[in-house]
């Protein structure tokens, strides 16, 4: 999983979570639950979007550039 910044009108920047789905049990809204006890308000992802994959270089670490290319395609 990881957690990127897309431009808000309203907010300047919120939240967006890119989670690569393990399970047919995890959901947007428990994810979101879980993150609204366990993180300020500010902080919870305003979008959670599951993929299949993340984007890693090849050192595999995740490409969060490439990531806020998809959080700005998902305005």
């Amino acid at each position: 999983s990881a957690v990127v910044a897309r431009q808000d009108v309203d907010f300047g920047e919120v939240a967006v979570a890119y989670v690569v789905k393990s399970s047919d049990r995890l959901t947007e809204q428990g994810l979101r639950d879980y993150a609204r006890e366990h993180l300020a308000n500010f902080k919870v992802p305003k979008t959670i979007v599951f993929v299949d994959d993340l984007p890693r270089n090849t050192m595999g670490k995740v490409q969060k550039n490439q990531l806020r290319e998809w959080a700005t395609d998902t305005e």
